[in-house]
């Protein structure tokens, strides 16, 4: 019995006799308890944490869907904006080329007719010139000169019209 093995326990009974006794056990267990307790706390705290987290993640997934539609809808308006404008766009070019053909015709007939005008005009004054020297060389006196006056006159004004 005289062992080593045989102190040890003896040491290690009066050692926890006077532990027991000087209260050591209860500290033991309060300093266990307080930590099980703060442990308990700091689980709590990061369950409530990550609860947080979740509902800021599916505020945020939901924003992000949001903006994801309204993004959508914008480009949509967009696409929608641009086909609108490029139609009238394209209406006012119609419009336009069908106004300036419009001028343009006008403005040809405008020069046909004056064209058509000058064209009479310069005939009637050959005519005249013609008709003037033909009754000249074969009307000879003043009476062939009145004649040819009254005549010619009379020869401008119905070709001119």
């Amino acid at each position: 019995m005289m062992t080593a093995e045989f102190w040890v326990a003896v040491a290690f009974v009066i050692f926890a006799a006077i532990v027991w006794k000087v209260g050591g056990f209860g500290m033991m267990t309060k300093g266990l308890d307080g930590r099980a307790k703060r442990i308990r706390h700091e689980l709590d705290e990061a369950k409530r944490l990550r609860e947080e987290a979740a509902a800021v993640l599916a505020d945020f997934k939901r924003r992000r869907a949001e903006a994801e539609k309204d993004a959508e809808r914008i480009v949509a308006e967009a696409h929608e904006e641009a086909k609108r404008i490029d139609a009238e766009g394209h209406a006012r070019l119609e419009d336009y080329i069908t106004r300036r053909t419009r001028s343009a015709e006008q403005k040809i007939a405008q020069a046909e007719t004056q064209a058509a005008a000058q064209v009479r005009a310069a005939a009637a004054d050959a005519a005249v010139k013609v008709s003037e020297m033909l009754l000249r060389e074969r009307l000879q006196g003043q009476a062939a000169q009145d004649l040819v006056k009254a005549s010619l006159g009379d020869v401008k004004t119905r070709l001119q019209a």
